[in-house]
């Protein structure tokens, strides 16, 4: 991945380097699963204190798939192909299961959402002050979005991570052919998404 400084624009692809110099339960939760794209994006002002919980209302699938029409059109167009050629199923029984069961009673005791709840296409692993983990899982990938909210002066970094393990020969075909449409469309449109939330809910500056 090519590294880029976040502060020159609101949101950029980053390096796995800044991912993995976070203080994240899910480096280890995570482990062994190919990490595939990084991103940030500058949250700003909010005032003292702010958890991810604060950013949440625009992290929920329903509010990623309505980001704009583009987007839309794409989930939509997925949604389709899933129907036709049964993408959305149950992975193969020779890949891995959930990974709920990894987590641990600590993990249990600290989350806010309770394991498996429906995150949109997706399933909520953990959500704690700062981080979160949900997993999807079909006949195409075992996919993971990572969540992690800092503070960085006066505004946060929200750092988004993706995670993908293969479930088949499919995965990486899949992965090719969908990846321009989430790297020049799906994930700049989600991310400018979630600071538009943000402004409209806090401000530019704490007030």
């Amino acid at each position: 991945m090519n590294e880029q400084a976040p502060t020159t624009r609101t949101w950029a692809r980053v390096g796995a380097d800044v991912y993995l110099r976070l203080p994240l339960r899910s480096h280890e939760f995570l482990k062994g699963v190919p990490l595939h794209d990084v991103w940030q994006v500058r949250l700003p002002g909010g005032g003292p204190g702010r958890t991810l919980a604060d950013a949440r209302e625009a992290l929920t699938g329903d509010r990623l798939s309505a980001a704009n029409p583009a987007v839309r059109a794409l989930f939509a167009f997925r949604r389709w192909l899933g129907r036709l050629f049964g993408w959305d199923r149950e992975p193969p029984r020779s890949g891995r299961g959930s990974f709920v069961d990894r987590l641990t009673a600590e993990d249990r005791e600290r989350t806010l959402v309770k394991p498996g709840t429906a995150d949109g296409p997706f399933t909520a692993m953990y959500a704690f002050p700062d981080e979160a983990v949900s997993e999807a899982r079909n006949a195409t990938v075992h996919a993971f979005l990572v969540y992690a909210l800092e503070s960085a002066d006066d505004d946060y970094l929200l750092t988004w991570a993706i995670h993908v393990a293969a479930v088949s020969w499919l995965t990486p075909v899949y992965m090719a052919l969908i990846g321009p449409f989430r790297r020049f469309i799906v994930y700049p449109s989600i991310l400018n998404q979630i600071r538009r939330r943000w402004i409209e809910t806090y401000g530019e500056r704490p007030g």
